[in-house]
């Protein structure tokens, strides 16, 4: 066969990206500033706001009823639109009392609030998990109030469960969710949080000096990853969904040494085909390369077949298993492999390994010294 196609990343198709109809909603950010600029008016003027007002970083105007919980801290719920957003509904709370020293408002996590513990996500260690554009909606909204020195303290009722949805603990922020956001709006299905949340699990791994990363496209892949690698920091193992090309680059940035992609053979024909946004609205697999990479194996034609009859790779891969005509699978990690290392740009070690899909056995490994088959990578069967 020809070497690996020219690879491409094509963003998600509308469907997906932006659904017609769903309702946008609003971040974690936003809903932080709009509480702390009610909480410092009811600070300044003894007058408890019903609703209040803050600037997204467009410079659009958004209103916020606020609530009032038990203890007179202002409360503006989330409202995450159609997204599935594990903090819609959240009671984002802000408290505001008069600092003692001039300068920038001082914020705090409060219950339910992360607090940074590792080194690697621009923050510091110790600091409430606040990312810098809701950081400056937040000083926006106060600066709109007054000038005087103030301390913010933010706390979400079980925020802390919330996170356990997250990768906040993975990623050393602690004790709840983070407050975020870039453009103040989520909007449904949007692939912006995915990606970043990938991209900031690699740099939080590098920051700790890791020079190793495992990247796997779902739960039952990453779970197989995690028995193939338990002497990993868990921080280096990063599920990466569709964003397989995002996670490569970055890893070639942050200059990691090795990196394995564990998956199943519909995303490795995908990233045989040089497809590394892989979504299944988005890119279908190349049946005719399954086809050619069985004709070169020399499987028996129940198997050529099956590359074609159906237009998933799953089938292919069935057939291979059923028939002991295992060659193809192998060619399939080595061809995933050459078209990942030309969108990496080559300047790591890069290992492919191709799970069965149930997650339970590594098949093949497609690595600097060859394609070996086993049942878990360093098991040498």
């Amino acid at each position: 066969m020809s070497g690996p196609v020219e690879p491409e990343e094509a963003d998600l198709s509308p469907i997906v990206a932006a659904r017609r109809g769903l309702r946008t909603g609003w971040t974690t950010g936003t809903c932080a500033s709009a509480a702390a600029k009610a909480a410092y008016l009811a600070l300044v003027t003894g007058r408890r706001p019903e609703v209040t007002e803050v600037a997204l970083p467009s410079g659009r105007r958004v209103s916020f009823p606020v609530e009032w919980d038990s203890d007179g801290r202002a409360v503006v719920v989330k409202d995450a639109g159609d997204d599935p957003d594990c903090t819609d509904g959240a009671r984002m709370t802000a408290e505001v009392r008069a600092g003692g020293a001039a300068g920038a408002p001082v914020f705090h996590a409060g219950e339910g609030i992360g607090t940074i513990t590792k080194p690697g996500l621009g923050l510091a260690v110790g600091a409430p998990a606040i990312n810098p554009v809701p950081r400056r909606m937040i000083m926006a909204a106060l600066a709109e109030v007054g000038t005087e020195p103030v301390d913010v303290t933010f706390s979400v009722p079980d925020g802390e469960t919330m996170a356990l949805e997250t990768t906040n603990s993975r990623l050393g922020i602690m004790g709840g969710i983070s407050i975020l956001g870039t453009s103040g709006i989520v909007r449904p299905f949007s692939t912006a949080s995915y990606r970043a949340s990938v991209v900031q699990q690699i740099d939080v791994a590098a920051a700790q000096g890791e020079q190793t990363v495992v990247l796997a496209t779902g739960a039952r892949s990453e779970a197989a990853a995690a028995r193939f690698y338990p002497e990993l920091d868990p921080v280096c193992l990063i599920e990466v969904g569709d964003f397989t090309g995002i996670a490569l680059r970055r890893a070639a940035r942050a200059e990691m040494r090795n990196v394995v992609f564990v998956g199943m053979a519909g995303k490795l024909a995908k990233l045989a085909a040089g497809v590394m946004m892989t979504h299944f609205h988005r890119s279908e697999v190349d049946t005719g390369l399954l086809g050619a990479l069985a004709v070169e194996a020399g499987a028996p034609q129940a198997v050529v077949r099956a590359a074609t009859e159906t237009a998933t790779a799953r089938h292919f891969f069935d057939a291979c298993m059923a028939h002991g005509c295992l060659t193809p699978l192998a060619l399939l990690c080595e061809r995933a492999r050459a078209a990942c290392l030309v969108h990496a740009g080559s300047s790591f070690e890069l290992e492919v390994v191709l799970v069965d899909y149930e997650g339970s056995a590594a098949l093949w490994r497609a690595g600097p010294t060859g394609t070996i088959r086993g049942h878990a990578p360093g098991s040498g069967s």
